[in-house]
């Protein structure tokens, strides 16, 4: 081993370590190991920041655009607003749903494709009093099957298809995947609606905002009597006297016919001001022995008043893209800025007891919000989260959906035909949407995934380090090694295994970037086609289903789902075996092994 490859090697190492620790968010990572691989020589520092330029990635951030399009036009919410018409049968309703999912995902992102589905998923087991748990994992493994049709069904697939460049061949078109990915999306759906979705945990713990956080135990009218200390004081004085020792909120104001919903800190209070309270029972004992205040009759409904034109509850999940994962409620001042109430946190389907205030945020959280439709619409946009069964479906407008799938449509078309390269097509549809006013302008950087751009700029000059130094050609001689023992069938399944292990622990496009050169060299070794080991690896790449950590579309619906880390491979390990046995037939079939077999 030579001291470049050794390097390399260490670099490497150490980045998929902090890939699995996840202690840092893995752009970060990324960029760190290309310092390193910088900074020790291994790639000039005229070409350290090449990646960012690299087709792959500027395909990827066109695609989120087009995604974002698809969107505000209403096409998925155009598909899904039927479902109710499937019954509430689960099998009915896990294949309409795995069945749309994988059509959505096939021609835009697949966490795109899955954010609008979940609300559908959560309000279809309501209706039928299912729990959430046996639609949300069947929903995000499709997203994931759907992404194996296309080129830009998911990046991975991008990556691959411009590395056949480096093999002397035009770059894998649009379709190319279709035959392989048609075939093995057809195969994990079936599988998945008539019998996978039944080993999936089914969570009894309760889901609906109502229930899950218990508001009825939790809200609590007081009156503020004459002669209080606080008459004459602001809220915010009170709050703070509130959260010396008690984790009680203010979340309303009532003084005669005004109705204040989180109301403002600088609210002068006065006698006879009644408040609605978020407080647990020994809290709100607190509240009247310490603080002096007197308990009032709940007049009606308490959880009505809460879901009044005024004031609503909303609950939303902490995505992946989210900015609030390792902050508490306490430094974010929601009310302050935002005119919101935090009124409880639920991990994993089961409500945190622990003061909120001191609870750090997990991406899969699911928050309950209280405040206007405007003040909640502004919260769930800057800090990134998915609202759940509060969405409402839109219909769509004709000519927006109309406008945007024949922009979508043309540039498949034209890049499908060779008439432009695929990252300019998809780059000039997403101008060309934003032109249109399908995505505003204001909305065009916003919903890029900016952390996944980062992280394909840095790892490309780390993949190709780890082909120049030989370190690729090393790990294709250990694996060539292994063709004593296997056919190269067996060989080209193994290499598939191996991606797919290796992208349960890592980001798929970083597994994809890592072991594309790897794959090429094996089938150099060999004498074979690049061609089928490629596309072994952009199958293995794409399907992460035996952990929440080796897709986002698994993370997302941790939360909703009320999953444990150890649920996932309770489908995903036989949905993964389901694939291996499909794909390997498949792609030895459409991409022989020979060199002379391709055209």
């Amino acid at each position: 081993m030579t001291t470049d490859q050794a390097l390399v090697f260490a670099i490497l190492a150490a980045t998929l370590v902090l890939f699995v620790w996840g202690r840092f968010r893995y752009d970060l990572v990324a960029l760190t190991a290309l310092l390193l691989v910088s900074i020790t020589g291994l790639v000039p520092g005229d070409q350290v920041f090449m990646g960012f330029g690299h087709p792959a990635v500027i395909t990827v951030a066109a695609v989120l655009v087009l995604s974002r399009g698809l969107f505000n036009a209403g096409v998925v919410d155009l598909l899904s607003r039927h479902m109710a018409k499937v019954g509430s049968g689960a099998t009915a309703q896990v294949t309409a749903l795995a069945f749309i999912v994988v059509i959505c995902s096939s021609v835009m992102n697949n966490v795109g494709a899955l954010a609008l589905l979940i609300p559908v998923a959560i309000w279809m087991s309501r209706q039928s009093g299912k729990s959430p748990s046996l639609l949300l994992m069947p929903l995000a493994f499709g997203s994931l099957l759907g992404g194996l049709v296309t080129l830009i069904g998911t990046p991975p697939n991008i990556i691959i298809a411009l590395y056949r460049a480096d093999t002397g061949m035009p770059a894998f078109g649009m379709f190319d995947f279709a035959p392989v990915g048609i075939g093995v999306a057809i195969a994990g759906t079936i599988f998945i609606s008539l019998f996978g979705w039944r080993l999936t945990p089914k969570r009894e713990s309760k889901s609906l905002s109502d229930d899950l956080f218990e508001i009825e135990d939790y809200i609590t009218e007081v009156i503020v009597p004459e002669g209080s200390k606080f008459v004459g004081q602001t809220i915010f004085h009170l709050t703070t006297a509130m959260e010396k020792d008690t984790e009680a909120t203010v979340v309303s104001l009532s003084r005669g016919e005004i109705h204040k919903p989180a109301p403002s800190w600088y609210e002068i209070i006065e006698p006879g001001d009644i408040l609605m309270v978020e407080a647990a029972p020994d809290d709100l004992k607190a509240l009247m022995d310490d603080l002096g205040l007197e308990l009032a009759e709940c007049k009606g409904d308490c959880r009505a008043t809460l879901g009044s034109k005024d004031i609503r509850l909303m609950e939303a999940v902490i995505t992946t893209e989210s900015t609030l994962p390792g902050k508490t409620s306490a430094g974010l001042y929601l009310r302050r800025l935002y005119g919101v109430n935090l009124l409880g946190i639920a991990r994993r389907g089961r409500r945190i007891t622990r003061p909120l205030a001191q609870t750090k945020f997990m991406t899969g959280d699911i928050l309950l919000f209280q405040g206007t439709d405007e003040s909640l619409q502004t919260v769930v946009k800057v800090f990134k989260c998915l609202p759940l069964a509060e969405r409402e479906i839109r219909i769509g407008q004709p000519r927006k959906v109309l406008l945007s799938v024949g922009i979508f449509g043309a540039a498949m078309i034209l890049s499908a035909a060779g008439v432009l390269p695929v990252q300019v097509a998809f780059v000039a549809a997403a101008v060309i949407m934003v032109l249109v006013g399908v995505v505003p302008v204001g909305e065009i950087y916003e919903h890029i995934d900016w952390p996944v751009i980062i992280l394909l700029g840095a790892m490309f000059p780390l993949g190709h380090a780890l082909e120049t130094s030989g370190g690729a050609r090393m790990i294709a001689e250990k694996l060539l090694a292994l063709s004593g023992f296997f056919s190269s069938g067996g060989t080209l399944a193994v290499l598939l295994v191996g991606t797919m292990l290796l992208s349960n622990v890592v980001n798929n496009a970083a597994a994809a970037v890592l072991m594309a050169p790897i794959s090429i060299t094996l089938a150099g070794e060999m004498g074979l086609s690049a061609d089928p080991f490629l596309m072994a690896v952009a199958v293995g790449a794409s399907c992460a289903f035996l952990t929440p950590v080796g897709h986002q579309s698994n993370a997302l619906v941790m939360g909703p789902g009320g999953y444990r880390f150890g649920d996932y491979w309770r489908l995903g390990l036989p949905l993964s075996i389901i694939v291996t046995l499909v794909a390997v037939p498949l792609i030895l079939y459409f991409w022989p092994l020979s060199p002379a077999a391709i055209g």
